[in-house]
């Protein structure tokens, strides 16, 4: 680790997660190197991934030239023209024979605020196809819904991270930040933590409080912990006659929760539901906050939705110094929504149904709402139609890695090849890219210029240090050349993030997301911007909103609203064949599907390969031991991993990363159930069997 980095260098933002850690990058006699910076979020603080990012630069087998697939079957080396040619002609040929919504597109959490509008843009403009969506639906949709429906409006975090520095008490639900994001840590060293999380991880080990039900029990948790805060008096009924409404309905489910049925349910002892009630009733100032352990599921939303529930009706959110919140994943996983990757979402958060939204978008765009498309499929919806009767016939992927990342992979992997064309962009070969016909090698994070919006709402900049490769484009260089083959008007695509930031922000004014009021030159003078931040009529600069809801919440009346929620059992539980629960995960060295991380050898050598957690007693009756040989199989297919006995684990609940390709894939064997409202696939909990095996890789 550099001691310290040239002054001469840039101020810019870890690549990772949702913290986006703040960091300065120069150069030494190594080459590239990195320090923290004292950004709020991270002060000072970087976990291994940020350190060593900038290795990623220059991994031996970075992309550097386009390949296209020939005849022979192979990928070969190509021009860009010949390349950016090829994929246009094919993507007319198709939308010539079969229409435009045969053309498809699948974006990612980590791409810019710019490069996730130009996006949705150039789907719905230069294809026309309705047919987008991203893998941040993998990530924070169940949230999202259940944000949306409560609040009227969805943020990660509607307050500061540096906020809960002062908390009491903290209880996350389904969220290992101690792995996922480590430097998030030091901002919860003050509380009293309730850990929800079948696994005793890192930072249930540092709890007051690890409560660790049954997988996909957590909305049965949610429910008795309501229960209990409203029958032994916690429930701040004041709060909950002025500032909600809804809640007699939602007491109408809870009320049949009592304690000694969740117990029997989820597992969770009646003396620790009390104890975690009473450590948030007791508390001055209290967060609840949710993680994909809650959510990845096929009830997520009810379950995000029942821990709001719990908040409210402790008086938590729209309150000074207390709230409820959720942990955002991917690097910009908020702001990749906010603009347009979603199939069912505009610019500014604007819903693709609403009249009015079409109307604003369309004017930006310089296009008639009629030439808008509607809403589209959800992501695994979408991978689930490619190649079929009436489903997409191509399909352009821009950071994601759907082969490794996306549930029942080697079905996923069917319908990729099943395709007329395939395009993938990206900065290394990917599981995915690897089986594309056509691959374009793109800019990653220290080459290019553009803005991101991390877990508490605050647009960041990431600037340059070094240009891009010879050979090498950005994602905008490439969307614009595609558009203009595909007969777009060049100036409708420009390829300067500064300018498709100005057009972004007209296109999100008035919106929930409203960015109007953001530009470089604020951001480049240090201000803080959380949005929403309108551009103010008399033209004085608005300060942005570190804080939502203080004053009403974005609802038509300005009230919160408890949902009415019940428990309901996963899609696939435990039977014969199948005897036991898989969870899938993060670990500490690893991000995604690891096609970054993996090629880090500090990372790589940490966790060199896929593992399958298990109690000691459960691997001895499937006859394993530690670093033995694992078949870890479902309905859908099977996993092959290296054993590592947990003592702490349920014994009913196997553990896998879901970090790694090839017969490792975690994924291949999870669940496709998704959520009827956010389309979050149940990732969290399916029904497995473990017996010995004969190979890992």
């Amino acid at each position: 680790m550099p001691d310290t980095v040239p002054r001469t260098g840039v101020a810019t933002h870890c690549p990772y997660c949702a913290l986006q850690c703040g960091t300065r990058l120069g150069h030494d006699t190594r080459g590239t190197v990195v320090e923290p910076s004292d950004f709020p979020v991270n002060d000072g603080r970087l976990c291994q991934k940020g350190w060593t990012a900038p290795t990623l630069l220059d991994v031996p087998d970075r992309l550097r030239r386009p390949l296209v697939r020939g005849a022979d079957g192979r990928l070969a080396p190509a021009d860009w023209d010949t390349a950016l040619d090829t994929v246009a002609g094919r993507l007319r040929q198709i939308r010539d024979a079969h229409g435009p919504d045969a053309l498809a597109v699948f974006g990612g959490g980590g791409l810019t605020n710019e490069k996730a509008y130009l996006l949705g843009k150039f789907a719905r403009l230069a294809l026309g196809t309705s047919q987008i969506d991203y893998n941040g639906r993998f990530c924070m949709s169940s949230a999202a819904a259940a944000g949306n429906a409560a609040f009227g409006l969805d943020r990660g975090l509607p307050f500061p991270v540096g906020d809960l520095d002062a908390a009491d008490t903290i209880l996350l639900a389904g969220a290992n930040p101690a792995e996922t994001m480590p430097p998030l840590m030091h901002h919860l060293r003050g509380a009293d933590l309730i850990v929800i999380d079948p696994r005793r991880t890192r930072t249930a080990e540092r709890a007051a409080l690890h409560l660790q039900p049954v997988p996909g029990t957590d909305l049965a948790l949610a429910l008795g912990l309501l229960h209990i805060a409203v029958s032994d008096g916690w429930c701040d009924k004041e709060y909950v006659q002025e500032r909600t409404t809804g809640f007699d309905a939602a007491w109408r489910r809870a009320v049949t929760w009592w304690p000694e049925r969740v117990e029997q349910v989820t597992g969770v002892p009646v003396a620790e539901q009390r104890a975690a009630v009473e450590l948030l009733g007791e508390a001055r100032r209290a967060y609840v906050l949710t993680g994909r352990g809650a959510e990845q599921h096929s009830k997520g939303a009810d379950t995000a939705a029942a821990f709001i529930n719990l908040a409210l009706a402790l008086g938590l959110p729209g309150v000074a110094g207390s709230g409820y919140g959720c942990l955002t994943g991917q690097g910009n996983g908020q702001g990749g929504r906010e603009h347009g990757q979603k199939a069912d979402q505009l610019p500014g958060y604007r819903m693709i149904t609403d009249p009015d939204a079409r109307a604003h978008v369309a004017r930006v765009w310089g296009t008639t709402p009629d030439a808008l498309p509607g809403p589209g499929r959800s992501a695994y919806e979408l991978l689930d139609a490619l190649g079929t009767e009436g489903g997409p016939r191509a399909l352009l992927v821009f950071g994601s890695n759907p082969l490794v990342s996306a549930p029942r992979s080697a079905h996923v992997a069917e319908r990729l090849a099943a395709l007329d064309l395939l395009v993938v962009a990206d900065f290394v070969p990917s599981e995915t890219a690897r089986t594309a016909d056509v691959v374009l090698p793109v800019a990653q994070w220290a080459e290019e210029e553009g803005t991101l919006t991390n877990l508490e709402g605050r647009v960041l900049r990431r600037r340059r240090l070094l240009p891009p490769p010879q050979g090498v484009r950005t994602d905008l260089e490439v969307l614009h050349g595609l558009a203009v083959r595909l007969g777009e008007p060049a100036h409708r695509y420009p390829t300067s993030p500064r300018r498709v930031f100005e057009e972004l922000r007209r296109a999100s004014r008035g919106g929930k997301a409203d960015y109007s009021g953001i530009t470089y030159e604020r951001l480049d003078a240090g201000e803080a911007l959380h949005w929403p931040c309108p551009e103010r009529p008399d033209g004085e600069p608005h300060p942005g909103t570190p804080r939502l809801f203080l004053d009403g919440f974005a609802t038509p009346d300005g009230r919160a609203r408890f949902a009415e929620v019940d428990h309901r059992d996963p899609a696939e539980t435990p039977d014969a064949d199948h005897p036991l629960y898989a969870t899938t995960g993060r670990v500490l060295a690893h991000y995604q599907s690891g096609a970054q991380t993996r090629r880090v050898p500090e990372l790589n050598d940490a966790e060199p390969g896929p593992f399958v957690e298990i109690h000691p007693d459960t691997a001895e009756r499937a006859g394993l031991r530690e670093g033995d040989t694992a078949r870890v199989t479902s309905a859908r297919g099977t996993t092959v991993a290296r054993v590592r006995l947990v003592g702490t684990l349920r014994t009913d609940t196997v553990f896998l990363p879901f970090h790694h390709p090839g017969t490792g894939r975690a994924n291949l064997i999870t669940s496709t159930a998704l959520d009827p409202r956010s389309g979050m696939p149940e990732f969290k909990v399916c029904a497995v069997r473990v017996e010995p095996g004969t190979d890992a890789s």
